[in-house]
C-alpha cells in the first residue's frame, strides 16, 4: 500500500533552484534511505513533505491526500523528528509525551503509557530529560513522533552523535515499527546505518534524484561483480582465468571480477582442473563506497 508519493516536486527561492523533478514514493512498511552530499537538497525535500517550506512545483500525496489542498488530513498521519527532537529538559519524559499529547485530538493515557513501552522508557518516564543518555533522548523524540499512530514516519539524523549500543537500540526500534506496517524515510549521514537498516535507498545530488533503488541494487555498480574464492592452491590459474580478472589475495584465496550468469562456468572449470574450492562468497560494495562511485562524492549531509 502506497503512503507517500511525492510528484515532481520543485522550490525555488528567487532565480536559485534548490531541487527540482523529484518523484518518489514509499510503501507500507518500508524503510527508505535517503542521502546525498552536503547542499543536495535532502533537508529541502523533507521540509516539502512535510509542509514545512512551500512547494514552487509539484505535489506530495500523503494517504491519497494532497499537503496543499487537505494540509490536515495528510500531515495527521504522519510522524517526525527533523534535526533533533523538541524537548523540554527540565520536565520529564511523561510531562514531554502529555505536552506533545495536547497537540492532536483524543490521545489518551493509553496511548501515551502504550509509546512509552514501544521506545522502552518505562523504568525513566518519570525522571528529567535533562538526566537522560542522548539515545534515551531520541528514543523518547520516537515516542513524540509516534503518539498520533503515524502510517509515515520522517526521521532526519537519529543516530547522529549516538554510542554503538544507542545505535543499535535505535535500529531495532525503528525496524520493530516498520514491522507493524509504519512507512519509515530515514535520513543518515552514517551510510554503515542505511546498509543495516533499509530496504531502499534514495541518493540526491545538485537537487535532483541520482539513485532510487533497493540497496542490493545500490551497491552492485556493474554486471560483473566480485567474488572471493579460496582454493586448496593457486598454481597455474592464469590456464583458467585470464590475469586482468582475478587478483591474488593471502591463504590461497583470489579475488574474481565475473558476472553471476559465468561463476558456475568458473567454478566447473576450477573441478576439472583439480582445485579444490573450500568457499566462494560474493563481494559486495558498502553504501558508503556504492555512494562514491555512483555519486562522486564522499561528503555527505
Amino acid at each position: 500500500m502506497q503512503i507517500l508519493k511525492c510528484i515532481n516536486l520543485k522550490k525555488k527561492v528567487k532565480e536559485k533552484v534548490i531541487v527540482e523533478k523529484i518523484s518518489f514514493s514509499i510503501n507500507k512498511g518500508d524503510i527508505v534511505g535517503f542521502i546525498g552530499p552536503n547542499g543536495a537538497g535532502k533537508t529541502t525535500v523533507i521540509k516539502l513533505i512535510l509542509g514545512l517550506v512551500k512547494l514552487t512545483e509539484g505535489q506530495v500525496f500523503i494517504k491519497g491526500f494532497d499537503i496543499k489542498k487537505d494540509f490536515v488530513r495528510a500531515i495527521e498521519k504522519v510522524g517526525s523528528i527533523v534535526e533533533n527532537p523538541d524537548l523540554y529538559m527540565y520536565l520529564s519524559g511523561y510531562d514531554n509525551l502529555k505536552i506533545t499529547a495536547n497537540n492532536y485530538k483524543n490521545i489518551s493515557k493509553n496511548r501515551i503509557n502504550e509509546v512509552i513501552k514501544i521506545v522502552g522508557l518505562e523504568n525513566r518516564i518519570k525522571d528529567k530529560v535533562s538526566t537522560y543518555s542522548l539515545g534515551m533522548r531520541q528514543r523518547l523524540g520516537i515516542a513524540e513522533a509516534i503518539l498520533n499512530n503515524p502510517e509515515l514516519l520522517i526521521l532526519d539524523e537519529l543516530t547522529n552523535g549516538l554510542d554503538i549500543e544507542g545505535i543499535i537500540e535505535i535500529r531495532n526500534l525503528v525496524k520493530k515499527l516498520s514491522h507493524e506496517g509504519i512507512a519509515i524515510l530515514i535520513s543518515s549521514h552514517n551510510l554503515t546505518e542505511i546498509d543495516n537498516l533499509c530496504n531502499r535507498i534514495i541518493a540526491i545530488k545538485n537537487g535532483r534524484i541520482v539513485t532510487d533503488d533497493t540497496i542490493d541494487n545500490f551497491t552492485t555498480i556493474s554486471k560483473e561483480e566480485i567474488y572471493i574464492i579460496e582454493l586448496n592452491n593457486i598454481d597455474g590459474l592464469t590456464k583458467v582465468i585470464p590475469d586482468d580478472k582475478f587478483e591474488i589475495l593471502e591463504g590461497n584465496k583470489i579475488k574474481v571480477k565475473i558476472s553471476k550468469e559465468r561463476i558456475s562456468e568458473l567454478m566447473q572449470k576450477l573441478i576439472e582442473r583439480n582445485y579444490k574450492i573450500y568457499s566462494v562468497n560474493k563481494e559486495k560494495l558498502t553504501s558508503e563506497q556504492a555512494f562514491i562511485k555512483k555519486v562522486g562524492e564522499n561528503k555527505i549531509d
